[in-house]
């Protein structure tokens, strides 16, 4: 009986610690990729509609990829820190701009 209780032990201790890297890595990050969705959203409508170039839209899933990067990035220690969420929320909000300015800058495809 001994036996069983201390090997259940070590295998769940065994399961902890071995798990931890696996839920440090999936840290989820919901708010920056909703942004980064509603962001899409509003690029593929710009471009649906006309009202995006295609050099204006390339030019905007660039600064989406930087966005996308600097999550990866973030993400990649496990850790997202306060610092690197602030970071990647001031780009969001430069892209949000962006967007903005190019869809409503006149410029037609």
């Amino acid at each position: 009986m001994k036996i069983t209780h201390r090997l259940i032990g070590l295998v769940s201790v065994a399961l902890v610690v071995g798990g931890v890297p696996v839920l440090a890595v999936a840290q989820a990050t919901p708010q920056i990729d909703q942004r980064e969705a509603k962001q899409s959203a509003r690029i593929n409508q710009g471009a649906a509609t006309g009202k995006l170039s295609n050099q204006e839209e390339a030019r905007l899933r660039a600064g989406q990829a930087k966005v996308e990067g600097m999550e990866t990035a973030a993400k990649a220690d496990g850790h997202v820190t306060k610092s690197e969420r602030a970071a990647i929320k001031s780009e969001q909000n430069h892209q949000s701009r962006r967007i903005a300015k190019q869809k409503h800058d006149h410029n037609n495809r």
